[in-house]
């Protein structure tokens, strides 16, 4: 690798760090023109795969054949079930405020219980009893009572299925769902922010639920992974405005008319791609497929077409075209999971598998095994400012 010399000038404080290289990351790449790669596998080809394939392609770095993945998929299910003990400790948290929050709490109680100060151990184990602790937190918070037990022989996603009890649900329909919209958000390269928080937290030792659920908070914000919610909200507000019988003409109005009274248009752009999200490209298609009827489905699409072409009117945006937000809270709510306040936890529960993951390397394998340091960066002192306003 040829070393590239960064000058760093006094417009590059302040900018969030973004573009600036710190390391490597092993499991994901996302390419400006081509989209997110798992182990150079476009994340595209590996969407209607099981996710025990894909997740032993991002903890080994390769494809498993059927023997090696069945064994894998084996050794996840004998990590799977939670104590019954912490799994009641986590019914007794509030259940005011954001899902996530609970989550996150939840997240912590299970490091008191199961936590290995083993980074390897901890991380197949975190991946295992996610669809546990996931299920339980939702059902808990929306007081759907306490679900079908674990049954990790079912599958890693028909069990997180079953476990619910979503009201009048179709569990066939909703598995399917969630086993891409699971697959399509394991991992999504080295510096997003709750990436990088995890790996930074646990670059002072600290341990693997400590770690993930610091990534968590940060996964929370409506800049990360709330940003799904936000945009289903969004959607539904243009179809409140345009109608079901909506053109693609009437669509490109509203959004006009959003920009110019200075209102935020959501579900469009990215940090580093400059093409529609591959990922949006996959749910939109079988969202298509799967509810051409429905009303949001078709609002996303009409969006899908006009947002760019207006979008690209303004030759400061980088990149106009949508992002996997802009539809995968469509793509639930379509298959009968319309509760926009989870949206974000199931985004967090697929997310712990790259995160944790990476978090492994950082700690057991980068600089030849000694880790990485504690993260530390510079910040130059700014005399002269008292008030914070």
């Amino acid at each position: 690798m040829s070393e590239v010399i960064f000058e760093i000038t006094k417009d590059n404080l302040e900018t969030g760090m973004r573009g600036y290289p710190v390391g490597y990351c092993t499991t994901s790449t996302v390419d400006p023109m081509k989209g997110l790669f798992y182990c150079g596998k476009a994340v595209k080809d590996l969407a209607y795969k099981e996710p025990e394939e894909v997740i032993y392609l991002l903890y080994h770095g390769r494809e498993g054949n059927k023997e090696e993945v069945a064994a894998f998929k084996k050794n996840l299910q004998g990590r799977a079930i939670c104590p019954d003990e912490m799994i009641q400790h986590i019914r007794a948290l509030p259940r005011v405020g954001h899902p996530m929050k609970l989550f996150i709490t939840a997240l912590l109680i299970t490091g008191m219980y199961e936590s290995k100060n083993d980074y390897r151990e901890d991380c197949l184990n975190l991946i295992a009893k996610i669809p546990e602790i996931a299920a339980t937190v939702i059902n808990y918070h929306a007081g759907w009572g306490e679900g079908n037990p674990s049954n990790p022989e079912l599958g890693y996603m028909e069990n997180f299925t079953q476990m619910l009890n979503v009201p009048n649900a179709n569990k066939k329909e909703l598995n399917e769902v969630f086993k891409l919209f699971n697959i399509l958000h394991y991992d999504h390269g080295g510096g997003n922010l709750s990436t990088f928080v995890g790996k930074a937290i646990a670059s002072g030792l600290e341990d693997m639920y400590g770690s993930i659920a610091g990534a968590m908070c940060a996964l929370a914000g409506p800049r990360h992974g709330k940003a799904n919610q936000e945009c289903l909200e969004f959607n539904e507000k243009v179809l409140a405005i345009v109608g079901k019988n909506a053109t693609e003409g009437d669509v490109e109005k509203v959004l006009r008319d959003f920009l110019d009274s200075n209102q935020l248009i959501f579900g469009f752009g990215h940090a580093v791609l400059r093409v529609e999200d591959p990922r949006a490209t996959v749910m939109m298609e079988m969202a298509e497929k799967k509810y051409p009827q429905n009303d949001l489905v078709k609002i996303a699409g009409l969006l899908r077409k006009a947002g760019p072409k207006v979008l690209k009117e303004n030759p400061k945006i980088a990149d106009p075209y949508p992002n996997v937000d802009s539809v995968s809270g469509t793509f639930l709510s379509a298959a009968g999971f319309h509760y926009p306040e989870y949206f974000t936890l199931l985004f967090g529960m697929s997310r712990v598998v790259g995160i944790s993951m990476q978090i492994v390397y950082e700690r057991l394998v980068a600089r030849e095994g000694k880790g990485t340091p504690i993260i530390r960066p510079k910040y130059i002192y700014k005399p002269g400012i008292h008030e914070l306003h």
